[in-house]
């Protein structure tokens, strides 16, 4: 099974291909570009070095949030528009989840999500980088003591790198970069439980409103 992976939830845009759990090639690009100039053409740079063609892939993969609203809006439309066009299934994976995939080799996971003025989106996941509990978007000190229950925890993402005042410096990873061969390795382990979506069924996880909704709330 041949599997696209789109992230842009970030702001790096990053496709990958993989072959069943395999990754064949990832492109990463952060040019100041927005992921509307940048990811079709990285799409077309994969499928070209690879040697693939677009209707030889069975599966996309995609982050749905949480992130950027605009990012996240863009992959999904691209994903809908090649999914749909090529009538072939279509696998989401939160943000969240795709950065705990980072990680391999701890007892407890911690993804964390910069949303700026010191906010964070925030998942916690086990060994088999299955979710514990709920998704978090709040306060980086409320979300603090839900963290800190769980002892030996790895922190992973932009989130962690922001707030490692607050946190245990020695339990961070070097990469904290959200990969599309994350994305893909994700969406294969969720195929194989059937967990499937279709172009017209995938929807965007935001967690908390926009700005500008949060702005027209206060004003109105």
């Amino acid at each position: 099974m041949l599997i696209l992976g789109i992230s842009t939830s970030s702001n790096i845009a990053s496709v990958a291909l993989s072959k069943d759990a395999e990754c064949i090639k990832e492109l990463n690009i952060n040019n100041n570009k927005t992921h509307s100039e940048t990811l079709l053409p990285l799409i077309n740079k994969l499928l070209s070095e690879t040697n693939i063609k677009l209707q030889d892939i069975n599966l996309i993969a995609c982050d749905n949030g949480p992130g950027s609203f605009t990012g996240i809006r863009i992959g999904i439309s691209t994903v809908k528009a090649i999914a749909e066009s090529l009538n072939i299934p279509v696998i989401a994976v939160s943000s969240l989840e795709g950065l705990a995939y980072n990680i391999h080799d701890s007892e407890c996971i911690c993804s964390l999500i910069d949303a700026r003025n010191n906010q964070v989106y925030c998942g916690l996941f086990d060994s088999n980088h299955t979710l514990i509990g709920n998704y978090m978007a709040d306060d980086i000190n409320t979300i603090l003591p839900v963290i800190n229950q769980n002892k030996d925890i790895l922190f992973v993402g932009d989130g962690a790198v922001a707030h490692k005042g607050l946190l245990n410096i020695n339990n961070f990873r070097s990469d904290n970069l959200l990969h599309a061969k994350n994305i893909n390795l994700c969406a294969f382990n969720k195929f194989s439980k059937g967990e499937i979506l279709s172009a017209d069924s995938i929807l965007p996880m935001y967690l908390r409103k926009s700005q500008a909704e949060r702005m027209r709330n206060l004003n109105g």
